[in-house]
This record gives structure tokens, sequence and C-alpha cells, in this order.
């Protein structure tokens, strides 16, 4: 259950904000959006923000989605493993990545199932989720696969959106739909 009670589906008011997160969902809310919307303050920015992080960004949405799912599993955030999975397949992913993924607690990354590039997301996903710190030896790793500074930031960025998210769903109980 939720901590606070969802604003309704139907919901139309403040209708430019309204209209801009279903445009940005296909036309729906998910339970997330009718929870911002009890701060449209809140939900103007995560909106903005989250959108900019999920459409505009240069590094590899595969990559992206990988790191997103990664958070997810860490943080046993339901909810965020639900909607980003399958935006993990549609990139490029693999069912048995998902399926290795949610092991990840108690395994490596496996090389056969998982690239170079890959692994070195889902270790500096791992460090960057567990202990906040990344150790030197992880980022030159990291930094020797993605060969290009922006998706660096890109990807640390998105690493550190996604924990924030994960926090907020688990905090208020936000279920999937």
């Amino acid at each position: 259950m939720p901590v606070v009670p969802y604003k309704p589906e139907d919901i139309q008011e403040p209708c430019e904000l309204v209209d801009a997160i279903r445009a940005r969902r296909g036309g729906v809310l998910l339970n997330l959006d009718r929870m911002l919307l009890h701060s449209p303050a809140l939900a103007t920015g995560w909106n903005s923000f989250l959108g900019a992080i999920r459409n505009d960004l240069d590094i590899p949405a595969n990559l992206r989605e990988l790191a997103i799912c990664t958070v997810a599993i860490l943080n046993g955030a339901d909810y965020e493993f639900i909607q980003h999975s399958p935006e993990f397949l549609k990139s490029g992913g693999k069912e048995t990545q998902l399926t290795a993924l949610q092991q990840i607690d108690l395994t490596a990354p496996n090389s056969l199932i998982f690239d170079e590039a890959e692994r070195a997301v889902i270790q500096l996903s791992i460090e960057m989720t567990r202990s906040v710190r990344v150790k030197d030896t992880t980022m030159a790793i990291v930094k020797d696969v993605l060969k290009n500074d922006q998706h660096l930031v890109e990807l640390i960025g998105v690493i550190a959106t996604y924990n924030m998210v994960s926090r907020y769903l688990i905090a208020l109980g936000i279920e999937p739909e």
C-alpha cells in the first residue's frame, strides 16, 4: 500500500503539467506520476529532468537501461525493474541478462552473458549504489570501455538519478501498475 493515496487517474489539474506528463508517457499517468502530482513543483521538475535522462542523452540506450535495471535490483525497487526491463530488452538486452542481473548480489557478472562494457556498467552501478564511492580501478575500466567523457558523465548521472528514483518509490510504497 502506498504511504499517501495516489491522485486520481483522471486528474486534470494543473492542466499544463498533467498534459505534459501524459504526453511523455504516451497518454497515461503511472502510479509514480499520480504520487508526484501531490506536489506540482516536484512533478514539474521530475518530468523535465527524467525526460531528459530517458530521451536526450547520448549514451547508448542499452547501457543506460542496464544501469537502471542494476540499480533497481540492488535497491529492491520492483516498480523500477518492472518499468525498465522491457526498455532494456527493446534496446538490445537479452532475457538471459535480466535473469543474471537478478542474481547480481550472489555472483559477479558472467563474461559469457555480458560484454566488457556491460560488466563495467554493472560494476559502476554496484559501487555507486552500495558504497557511493567508486574504486579507482573501476573508474579506469569504465573510462576505458566508454572512450567518451560525455558518456561517462551521463552514465554516472543515470545511476545517481535512478538511485533517487528507487528510494522515492520504496519510501512511498508506490506499487507497480
